[in-house]
């Protein structure tokens, strides 16, 4: 019983004009603002982890770059010491620096072939390493040309050390551009809760216009129409249509108040008639 007068008290409930009008705006207002949310979260969160790797991916260049200028300035100082045949000291090279950096640009970087291309630097730079080991014995041997030695043994393996460091760059500015693109791709798709909401906000505009001609502004016309042919052909107000809200009442309200005219201008025509 409880659950059958819950239900009819719920039935004759009725929505007046400004409940529904503003039920139907905030349903706009509450759309759009959810989708501006989750555009701006959705943005929010693809922005800083796009940032991050193209951030990573450039320290990452500037890192690479930095163990070719290494490995350059060291081949030159090679060069230079096997050119000046008093000089017996061989240069310094920071081998525990660049074997550090380059472990950390494999590890850094998701990126296969990042990966792969420094380990081939990590090779080469062992090779090129190992041979530079020789120039003592070369400067110190009276039988080994040591010009011949550096362009035919050590330049062919700093050459492949520059061009596997070359390749490392190449590979890292790939991923760059990869993410570049991934940020590109998320901003659109960031974009889409918005043009979406956009489209629904329209629409729903467009069914409150068709809501609010159907049932407020063409009844307020026919009423309208009705009370005009009352009032200047005296004809009974007989206008009904179906509603639970403002707009039922003052119908009703006219329809009476019509209808309490007509019979008193009855009444008054009747005693007129009387007296006469």
């Amino acid at each position: 019983m409880k659950i059958g007068k819950t239900v009819n008290s719920i039935r004759n409930m009725h929505l007046s004009m400004r409940a529904k009008l503003s039920l139907s705006l905030l349903s706009i207002a509450a759309i759009l603002l959810i989708s501006c949310i989750i555009s701006y979260v959705e943005y929010s969160i693809m922005t800083n982890y796009v940032s991050g790797l193209v951030a990573e991916d450039i320290n990452s260049i500037n890192e690479a770059r930095k163990l070719a200028d290494m490995s350059n300035s060291y081949n030159l100082q090679m060069l230079a010491v096997i050119g000046d045949d008093t000089s017996a000291s061989l240069p310094d090279f920071d081998d525990e620096y660049f074997l550090s950096h380059c472990e950390l640009l494999r590890g850094s970087l998701a990126s296969e072939d990042v990966r792969s291309q420094a380990d081939s630097v990590m090779y080469s730079y062992s090779a090129y390493m190992l041979t530079s080991l020789e120039a003592d014995n070369v400067l110190m041997s009276d039988f080994i040309d040591s010009r011949s030695w550096y362009f035919e043994r050590l330049q062919p393996r700093f050459q492949r050390l520059q061009s596997d460091i070359d390749k490392l760059s190449n590979a890292i500015f790939a991923d760059l551009k990869a993410n570049s693109a991934t940020f590109e791709r998320g901003f659109y798709r960031s974009a889409i809760p918005g043009l979406v909401a956009v489209g629904v906000g329209i629409l729903l505009v467009f069914m409150l216009l068709f809501f609010v001609n159907a049932y407020y502004v063409t009844p307020l016309n026919r009423m309208l129409d009705a009370m005009n042919s009352y009032r200047n052909n005296d004809k009974k107000y007989t206008y009904k249509f179906e509603g639970d809200d403002e707009l039922l009442e003052l119908n009703s309200g006219i329809a009476d108040l019509a209808s309490e005219n007509q019979d008193l201008r009855r009444r008054i025509t009747t005693l007129r008639s009387r007296e006469q």
